[in-house]
């Protein structure tokens, strides 16, 4: 810390606390030069996660946003709400280590992620997800989609035999 009275760099620190939310650390100084006592506070400079849609445009990554997705997916699926919270700190933490350096994460994805998820927990709750996230416009896309799903899982059953 630089003395806000003579710019010497060398202080010591007479008191330490945190502040009642927990959030920063309030301390006393005192220059080891003049003497000035001064009050500096340390606080962690986070960076939110980032989002960049397809437009180009940016906006905070929301957990709710993504749950409320993963939600209406499984609606009426058997599917656990601990199986949707598993879900959704994979997803998270997955976003988190894709965006370590510039806290972005493509839209797109986000979107792969949680079909990849729910591809894996519920084809119902998939195909339900990737209607709307592929935004599919007619009923050959279902049907297209549904074949692609049955391919898959035949050849999966003759990868098992």
């Amino acid at each position: 810390m630089r003395c806000p009275h003579c710019g010497n760099t060398e202080d010591k620190v007479i008191e330490s606390r945190s502040l009642a939310d927990g959030t920063a650390i309030r301390r006393r100084r005192e220059c080891a030069d003049c003497g000035y006592r001064y009050t500096s506070y340390e606080r962690i400079d986070e960076r939110p996660l980032m989002v960049v849609k397809s437009e180009g445009g940016r906006e905070p990554f929301k957990r709710e946003k993504l749950e409320r997705g993963i939600r209406q997916a499984i609606r009426k699926r058997p599917v656990s709400l601990l199986e949707v919270e598993e879900t959704l700190n994979d997803i998270e933490d997955q976003a988190a280590i894709i965006a370590k350096t510039t806290h972005e994460i493509p839209s797109h994805r986000l979107g792969e992620m949680v079909l990849s998820r729910l591809y894996e927990l519920d084809r119902v709750a998939y195909v339900r997800f990737a209607s709307v996230y592929r935004n599919f416009e007619d009923v050959d896309q279902f049907v297209s989609e549904i074949e692609r799903l049955g391919k898959s899982k035949e050849t999966g059953a003759r990868r098992r035999r």
